[in-house]
């Protein structure tokens, strides 16, 4: 997989967690991570009376610049990494600005304030990013960088699959990560939260059977040899009673795909993904709903 990683940095637990797992993510696909702070642009702190605090800015820029090489410092030396500050007003169009210049594989963002420790909870920028980056974006829960496991090269990835249009983008990435991590591929149904309300239950077993033995068909087809995959159903009343009663490895990601009203080549994070975060002990991959070709990023 190889490329580059862009994490959304902030001298905050939240930055700590997604540095935490953007070394991980770049150690188990042997990338290398870019880590990104945002500052408001140069000069917009002022009025169109007082000029503007040049020394109050440069001290600012300062800053966040000794708070990249600190956490430079942190990353394992097997790791390259290296830090920028990027200006612009919105935290989320600079982190996507900044992948798109670094034709960044993934985006990697912390939980917002008030996460319960090992859980998700989107921020400000982490909603702005999942309904709208063109870059698959990674969500650390909270704690992340407290996790013994951190350095661990990721064991198993899951992928969280329906019937629904962007299925074959997201097993896409799911091989791709899997292959590149050389983990084991889990690929969990949610067809019975896909299909019309009103089937029997026997009528959403047959569906969610034949669904499965399709996908692990098309995903066997595409595994280079050695990499193991397996189908599990996802058995509840919702979403959040399915998630909550799966089993989780340590270091394990879980990766869902953008909802059907996402743009092309956007995300758009939808209503089974978000009831699926709030269960998650995990961290998430959301993936754009088709790919960007070639050359158009």
């Amino acid at each position: 997989m190889t490329g580059s990683i862009v994490v959304g940095y902030t001298a905050t637990d939240a930055g700590a967690d997604a540095l935490a797992l953007g070394a991980r993510l770049a150690r188990s696909i042997d990338a290398h991570l870019e880590l990104v702070i945002v500052l408001p642009p140069e000069g917009t702190r002022s009025s169109g009376v007082v000029p503007p605090e040049r020394a109050f800015e440069a001290h600012v820029r300062g800053q966040a610049e000794e708070w990249l090489r600190a956490a430079v410092a942190q990353v394992p030396a097997d790791i390259r990494c290296l830090g920028h500050v990027r200006f612009n007003e919105s935290f989320a169009e600079g982190i996507i600005a900044a992948g798109e210049e670094f034709d960044a594989r993934l985006i990697v963002v912390g939980a917002g304030n008030g996460s319960t420790l090992g859980r998700h909870r989107l921020g400000s920028v982490a909603s702005e990013l999942v309904h709208s980056s063109p870059i698959p974006v990674a969500l650390a829960p909270a704690g992340s960088h407290r996790d013994t496991d951190a350095g661990m090269p990721i064991p198993r990835v899951t992928a969280a699959v329906g019937t629904r249009a962007g299925a074959d983008a997201l097993l896409d990435a799911a091989v791709e990560l899997a292959t590149a991590a050389r983990g084991t591929l889990r690929l969990v149904s949610l067809v019975p939260f896909d299909v019309p309300t009103g089937l029997d239950t026997g009528a959403i077993t047959l569906a969610q059977d034949a669904h499965g033995e399709d996908v692990l068909a098309q995903v066997r087809a595409s595994l280079p040899e050695g990499v193991a995959v397996e189908v599990e159903r996802a058995a509840g009343d919702s979403v959040e009673d399915a998630v909550a009663h799966l089993r989780w490895h340590p270091g394990e990601v879980v990766m869902v795909g953008s909802s059907r009203l996402a743009q092309p080549r956007r995300l758009f994070l939808g209503s089974t993904a978000a009831k699926m975060l709030h269960e998650l002990p995990v961290p998430m991959i959301v993936v754009p709903r088709t790919r960007a070709e070639a050359g158009e990023r």
